[in-house]
């Protein structure tokens, strides 16, 4: 299969995909058949060289056509980072051939090592190392594909503080996945949390550490990083693409076409600049900054999208009532402070970034 027929069949069910609220099994296999799924892993296991502009201009094109595939392909590729960045070479020969070609589905559950409750002062999940052992309790609070995963990248706090980062096979006793969070878009996503009791891992599967941050070791985007930026900017222009629809049926929409058109160019331009940025060290726009602006282009271009549709756009099912939800999404999804914080200055219409 192309890229170009992945994309058609994933428009063409994207609808589908959200009103089932059910793991895209189906999609995840037309990934693989189109060879996304060698995103992530090294040549030497079966992955493909794909550039960061590459890597960036896929993800545009997947999340403008079926923003939880690509989400879901997002969890699993951190995954792959996170595997391949890891200086366990037995354990990468063992995994990373097998998520090249789709066999495997790994995911991601480290919010609560990041931006995800950061405040509490008992650690989300605790760690202790027992023989050959790293023994997890506590509970993974986010985990995309928590049902369909084989392994799951996850990580907890020592008593000393210490963080431990591990690609946790699921099928080991204690694990518990909770049922699905019910939510406001990306249900099919099937996000759910995790309980770890008495959960014995042999140190055969850790990534890294036992180190202070551990996420700050190795490979992977951060909160706010470019990759979340991108899906808004595909989400974007699905929307752009229906405000042009009813552009062509009906006058007095050419003004609002055109500068949305303005936007969405501008936060390409931004996003692929500051890929360059990364890679020359050239000055730019922060891809914290682009957030921010993924996120305000994000809500005003839904709901003009929304506003311009009508009563057909507010039905349960139309594109731009999908569109609306999804885009609340990017308001809570890894968003540091400092981005929340210029989401809501915007809304309080002053001028926060």
């Amino acid at each position: 299969m192309t890229f170009d027929e992945l994309l058609e069949k994933l428009t063409a069910n994207a609808l589908q995909v959200d009103a089932s609220n059910s793991w895209p099994f189906e999609q995840l296999e037309w990934l693989a058949e189109a060879g996304v799924m060698q995103w992530f892993v090294p040549n030497e296991y079966g992955g493909l060289d794909v550039s960061p502009r590459e890597l960036t201009k896929g993800y545009q094109a997947l999340s403008r056509a079926c923003l939880t595939t690509c989400f879901a392909l997002t969890q699993r590729n951190g995954a792959c980072q996170r595997i391949a960045g890891s200086k366990n070479e037995e354990l990468k020969q063992q995994l990373l051939p097998q998520l090249a070609t789709g066999q495997l589905f790994a995911t991601v559950g480290i919010s609560h090592l990041t931006t995800s409750r950061q405040h509490i002062s008992q650690p989300a999940v605790q760690v202790e190392i027992e023989d050959a052992n790293f023994v997890l309790n506590g509970m993974i609070p986010w985990v995309t594909g928590s049902s369909a995963a084989d392994f799951i990248v996850t990580g907890g706090t020592c008593e000393d503080g210490k963080q431990a980062l591990i690609a946790m096979p699921t099928n080991l006793p204690g694990i518990t996945v909770q049922p699905k969070a019910e939510l406001m878009a990306l249900t099919a996503s099937e996000t759910s949390s995790v309980n770890l009791d008495n959960v014995k891992i042999p140190n055969h599967y850790l990534l890294a550490g036992p180190v202070e941050n551990v996420m700050s070791q190795g490979s992977g985007g951060g909160a706010g990083s470019l990759t979340t930026s991108t899906l808004a900017l595909g989400l974007a222009e699905r929307s752009l693409a229906l405000i042009q629809n009813e552009a062509a049926k009906r006058d007095g929409l050419a003004a609002i076409t055109e500068a949305f058109q303005q936007d969405v160019s501008a936060l390409q331009s931004d996003i692929y600049a500051a890929l360059n940025v990364e890679k020359n060290g050239d000055e730019g726009l922060s891809p914290t900054a682009i957030r921010q602006k993924s996120n305000s282009l994000a809500l005003r271009i839904t709901q003009a999208a929304l506003t311009v549709t009508k009563g057909a756009g507010f039905s349960k099912g139309h594109p731009a009532e999908l569109a609306v939800r999804e885009a609340m999404f990017f308001l809570v999804w890894s968003c540091p402070q400092i981005v929340v914080d210029g989401v809501l200055s915007e809304l309080i219409c002053r001028d926060g970034f």
